[in-house]
C-alpha cells in the first residue's frame, strides 16, 4: 500500500489528504504552522468564498493562465462536486452575487473544521510545526522528504501543496518553487495577482474608503484599451482596490512592469453621454440661479463630488445660467471618464494569489504527477495556474487535489 506524504496544510493539501485516506492509503500531512488552513481562514474576508456555482464554460473562462491544463481536473471534479462534498460534511452553503459560494455561517472555520474532522476520522497522520527542507530522491524517483530538523521520512508518493508567495505570514513562502527547482523543474516567474493598484494622482487620497458600485473601469496601454469591466471598487490611501480592481490586476499586471497605465472610471455607465447630459441639463434648468456646486448634489457621493469640483472643469461657484454648452459637455465627458494613472501593483502581502509557478508543461494534467520525477505531485497555487476572484482559485485547489489523489 503506497505511503503518501503531503507538504502543506492549506486548501489543496487538506483536500488531497482526505481523498488519499478515503482510498485506504497511509497518509501523512506536514504543515509548518501550528494549525491548518491559515490562508483559508482569511479568504473572502474570513467568510471563505470556496467555489463558484457557475456553468462549466464560465468556470474555464475565469481561469487566466493555462486554462487547458485544468480541463481534465475540472471535468473530473467540478464546482458542484465541491459544494456537494462540503454539504455532505455538514457545511450548510449559500450562493451570493456573482454565483459566489460561501458557508451559510459566513465562517471560513467551517470549511477548515469539516476537512480537519474528516482527516481525523480517516486517520490522516497530521504533523504540525513540521517544516520540510528538501525532497529525498533515488535517481528520477521520489523516496521521501527531509524535515528541517534533518529527520528523513520515506514515502512512495510526495505531494507539494505549498501555495505561492501571497500572504507570507500564513506560511506561503515559496518553498514549493525551491522543491521544484531542486529536481530540475522549470518554474515560471512569479508576481502578485488579484491585488490592489497604486495610483499617482494625489486627489485619490481624499476619497479614501469611498466605495463605488456599478461603475466601469477601462485601462489603456499607449492609448490602446487593454482592459474593461463593470463592477465594484474602492478608493484607498494609495490607490484603488475592490473586486473590479483585483480582477483587472490579473489581466494587466505584466504591462505595469515596464510603464504606468492610464485608466478611466465611467461613473455612470448606465447612461450614454447624451442621456447624462440631459440629466444634468434638467438639474441645471431647475436651479438656473444657483451655483453649479449646489445643483449636482444628487449625481455623486459627496467626497467624489468635492474632488471632481476641485478639478475645475467648471468653476463650482459659477452660476448655472452662465455655464456654456461646451463646459457642460466637458463635465459630462469627465464623469464618463474619470482619469487615473496606475503606477504599480501592491505587493504579495496584499495579493490574493501568486501568478506564475511550476511549469505545467512538466506536469501530467490528468494526475498532477511530475513528468520528470516519478511519484512527485504538484497541486494548487504552486502550479502556474491562476484565476479571477469569485471562488475560482480555491476550485483549482480542490480539483487538482482530487485529480492527484485518485491517481496514487
Amino acid at each position: 500500500m503506497p505511503k503518501v506524504l503531503i507538504i502543506g496544510g492549506g486548501a489543496a493539501g487538506m483536500m488531497v489528504a482526505v481523498f488519499s485516506a478515503m482510498q485506504g492509503l497511509e497518509t501523512h500531512l506536514f504543515e509548518q504552522n501550528e494549525k491548518l488552513g491559515k490562508k483559508v481562514y482569511i479568504t473572502g474576508k474570513g467568510r471563505c468564498n470556496f467555489t463558484n456555482a457557475c456553468d462549466m464554460d464560465t468556470l474555464f473562462a475565469s481561469v487566466m493562465t493555462n486554462e487547458k491544463f485544468l480541463y481534465s481536473a475540472f471535468n473530473g471534479y467540478n464546482n458542484f462536486d465541491v459544494i456537494d462534498f462540503f454539504e455532505e460534511l455538514g457545511v450548510c452553503t449559500k450562493i451570493e452575487r456573482g454565483n459566489r459560494v460561501f458557508p451559510k455561517s459566513d465562517h471560513a472555520s467551517d470549511i477548515i473544521g469539516a476537512l480537519s474532522h474528516k482527516m481525523k476520522e480517516l486517520d490522516v497522520k497530521l504533523h504540525l510545526r513540521s517544516k520540510v527542507s528538501k525532497l529525498l530522491m533515488d535517481e528520477n524517483k521520489i523516496k521521501g522528504i527531509v524535515l528541517e530538523n534533518e529527520v528523513n521520512i520515506t514515502g512512495d508518493k510526495v505531494v507539494v501543496a505549498t501555495g505561492g508567495l501571497s500572504y507570507a505570514a500564513t506560511g506561503s513562502t515559496g518553498d514549493g518553487y525551491y522543491f521544484a527547482k531542486s529536481v530540475n523543474h522549470e518554474v515560471i516567474k512569479q508576481r502578485p495577482s488579484l491585488v490592489p493598484m497604486e495610483v499617482s494622482e494625489d486627489y485619490i487620497k481624499k476619497m479614501q474608503g469611498l466605495s463605488l458600485k456599478n461603475v466601469s473601469l477601462s485601462i489603456f496601454d499607449n492609448n490602446q484599451k487593454c482592459y474593461e469591466a463593470f463592477g465594484e471598487m474602492m478608493f484607498t490611501h494609495f490607490g484603488i482596490t475592490g473586486p473590479l480592481v483585483l480582477s483587472a490586476s490579473a489581466s494587466i499586471g505584466d504591462l505595469l512592469t515596464a510603464n504606468s497605465l492610464k485608466a478611466t472610471i465611467d461613473l455612470k455607465p448606465a447612461l450614454s453621454l447624451e442621456q447624462l447630459d440631459n440629466r444634468i441639463l434638467r438639474e441645471m434648468e431647475a436651479g438656473k440661479n444657483k451655483q453649479f456646486k449646489n445643483v449636482i448634489g444628487g449625481l455623486l457621493p459627496s467626497t467624489l463630488q468635492k474632488v471632481i469640483l476641485e478639478q475645475a472643469i467648471i468653476n463650482p461657484e459659477k452660476k448655472v445660467h452662465e455655464i456654456t454648452k461646451e463646459e457642460r459637455w466637458e463635465f459630462v465627458a469627465y464623469l464618463k471618464g474619470f482619469p487615473l494613472t496606475i503606477t504599480k501593483l501592491r505587493d504579495y502581502n496584499e495579493a490574493v494569489i501568486t501568478k506564475g509557478g511550476v511549469s505545467v508543461k512538466e506536469i501530467n494534467p490528468k494526475t498532477m504527477e511530475s513528468k520528470i520525477v516519478k511519484g512527485l505531485y504538484f497541486i494548487g497555487e504552486v502550479l502556474d495556474v491562476d484565476a479571477l476572484t469569485g471562488g475560482f482559485n480555491l476550485q483549482i485547489a480542490w480539483s487538482s487535489a482530487v485529480a492527484a489523489a485518485r491517481n496514487f
